[in-house]
């Protein structure tokens, strides 16, 4: 039985929120963001080795594949984030689907154990990717998919970082300005999370 879905007027800065009342789900929502972030890059680094050994792959065309891979995902990102995740809650199913994909998220921002998918998750969405991708483009999936998986690695991190700790004094803080705003002044404004190249070009950056 789901736990009650009742988002919170503001944001809170400790604290976790209930997405299930059975213990085993719950505990299956929370983990630690090393685990899927090592697994994207084994996974990635898998694959690039049976491209270059088994489908003879040159070095050329497997870096070509894994930054249009990278591309793709950011756009991925983008897209979800956008419609998925801020999908309208015109009916009860929405609303619930969209709290426990990411309104959940939005009440407990600082939930170090909620910044990325649980492992079982991870593995179920690289492997239905795979084979979804091998029956379009064949053995390109081996330098696509890497970089693909990689871009999900480094949104996952980048995630982590911009929640749990404080913005750098370089030009990365840029990424650390943009998810607060989108968090704590306008759902409707920085989607990107790993990059804001989706947000210029669809025209969601954050107003000045």
């Amino acid at each position: 039985m789901n736990a009650t879905i009742k988002p919170l007027e503001k944001p809170q800065n400790s604290g976790s929120g209930q997405m299930f009342d059975n213990p085993i789900l719950e505990r299956l929502t929370r983990t630690h963001i090393a685990v899927p972030v090592t697994l994207f890059y084994v996974i990635s680094g898998g694959l690039i080795y049976w491209g270059a050994t088994n489908e003879m792959m040159t070095a050329v065309s497997l870096a070509v594949l894994f930054i249009v891979g990278w591309l793709a995902f950011t756009l991925v990102e983008y897209l979800v984030h956008r419609y998925v995740f801020h999908m309208d809650t015109y009916t009860k199913t929405r609303e619930v689907l969209q709290y426990k994909f990411h309104g959940i998220h939005h009440d407990y921002p600082k939930d170090k154990k909620r910044l990325a998918m649980p492992p079982v998750v991870s593995l179920t969405i690289s492997t239905v990717l795979f084979f979804a991708f091998k029956a379009v483009m064949g053995s390109a999936v081996f330098g696509f998919l890497p970089g693909f998986l990689v871009g999900y690695a480094m949104y996952l991190f980048v995630h982590y970082i911009v929640h749990a700790f404080q913005p750098p004094k370089n030009f990365f803080k840029a990424l650390w300005i943009n998810h607060g705003i989108h968090h704590y002044k306008t759902h409707e404004r920085a989607y990107g999370v790993s990059s804001p190249l989706w947000d210029y070009v669809f025209r969601t950056m954050p107003k000045n």
